[in-house]
């Protein structure tokens, strides 16, 4: 099992908290972040307070909920919108439960958030199991140019390596996509005359 580092707890609480839907309570918590938050969140945690309530929610929206290549959904990473994936939720909840923790949120266990949060408390083994997504998402939100950018470096950090098996992993599943359904695609033989 994953050992909790205090200082990377605090990292995935943080960016957990950096990258959720930034609504009012968000707002209401920026000034704990700054005073809590390690240095690796400082360039995001800038951002946030030099912007608008307003254009901060619009680039969160235009960020995550526009592309699949910003998922904030780890196992679309892995399995995309196949069968796959519903296996790979109740993975994730199991993991919660033998850490002791109920999944009772809103969204899907493997929300990143929410993923951080029981990160913070539990240890990394969510995040260093999908740590292939985790790169790509962070690859994907560089390439973008925003500054959620930054939070995701800073996950990426508390983890082990970074190897370059992951990254030319990362990589090679950037280039082709997230996995397609593709049980019952095959095209019709014809077996018999008619």
């Amino acid at each position: 099992m994953s050992q909790v580092r205090p200082e990377h707890a605090l990292i995935h609480q943080a960016a957990a908290l950096c990258l959720a839907y930034p609504d009012d309570a968000f707002r209401e918590r920026l000034p704990l972040l700054r005073a809590a938050a390690p240095p690796a969140l400082d360039a995001f945690l800038t951002y946030a307070e030099s912007t608008s309530p307003r254009d901060l929610a619009a680039h969160y929206v235009q960020v995550f909920d526009f592309k699949n290549r910003h998922s904030l959904y780890l196992s679309w990473w892995r399995d995309g919108d196949t069968r796959r994936r519903g296996m790979t939720l109740v993975g994730f909840k199991e993991t919660y439960r033998a850490h002791g923790l109920d999944f009772t949120g809103e969204e899907l266990p493997d929300f990143l958030p929410a993923v951080l949060e029981f990160s913070a408390q539990a240890g990394p083994v969510l995040l260093e199991e999908h740590r292939a997504g985790l790169e790509l998402l962070r690859l994907a939100l560089t390439d973008h140019g925003t500054p959620y950018a930054t939070v995701l470096d800073a996950v990426c950090g508390t983890l082990p390596g970074p190897s370059p098996k992951d990254r030319a992993e990362a990589r090679a599943l950037a280039r082709s996509g997230p996995p397609r359904e593709e049980v019952g695609l095959e095209p019709f033989t014809r077996t018999g005359g008619l």
